[in-house]
């Protein structure tokens, strides 16, 4: 993937400015010397920053659709570790449930249990759980976890906790955005909306 992603923006950086320049070319522009070199450097600097962009947003949506997922996985994990399955079991079943609602989630716990049959340790695959993320939400899960094995309490009741405590930060999220629409509004409401009404009212 990052071999893929770099020539993607190698073929970007080169490539925009010489289709620019054919199209201009074809089209008859204007366009020539210092105006020309300006317009080609600005294709390229959208060809090579263009796809990071992209990756960030991509990155963005992915994150928010574990974050919004994660609490509805850990109340399925508590589900089935009361129900005497064990850890890897109860990943293992929260992703097969969860594949259709949240694909990114349900692939990660797999990429656990493939890690954990290949005989890794679990505390070392929960970590690459939290770091390939990168989610603050699933880092404390895992460390949640790790201090469960640790000092011997009870997974279910850590997992019931947390997941009622991520719920909680997720309808605060949800406040938060919903607080922050009045803000947003305002400055379509003052250069779209007034400015028409005040022609009308005129």
């Amino acid at each position: 993937a990052a071999a893929a992603f770099f020539g993607i923006k190698t073929l970007l950086t080169l490539g925009l400015p010489m289709l620019g320049f054919v199209g201009m070319t074809l089209a008859g522009s204007p366009l020539k010397g210092n105006s020309l070199l300006l317009m080609m450097l600005l294709l390229a600097a959208l060809g090579y920053y263009g796809p990071n962009i992209v990756l960030s947003h991509l990155v963005k949506v992915r994150q928010r659709e574990i974050f919004e997922s994660f609490p509805d996985a850990l109340d399925l994990m508590t589900v089935c570790v009361e129900a005497g399955l064990g850890t890897e079991a109860a990943m293992m079943r929260v992703a097969d449930d969860l594949q259709f609602k949240s694909p990114a989630l349900a692939d990660e716990m797999r990429l656990v249990n493939l890690e954990l049959r290949a005989g890794g340790d679990r505390e070392r695959a929960l970590r690459n759980l939290a770091i390939r993320t990168g989610v603050e939400e699933v880092d404390g899960f895992v460390t949640m976890i790790s201090q469960a094995e640790r000092f011997g309490t009870s997974i279910a009741a850590s997992l019931r906790i947390h997941a009622d405590m991520l719920r909680t930060r997720r309808r605060q999220r949800a406040e938060e955005a919903a607080a922050k629409i009045a803000l947003k509004l305002l400055f379509p409401l003052i250069f779209c909306i007034f400015p028409s009404l005040m022609v009308v009212l005129m």
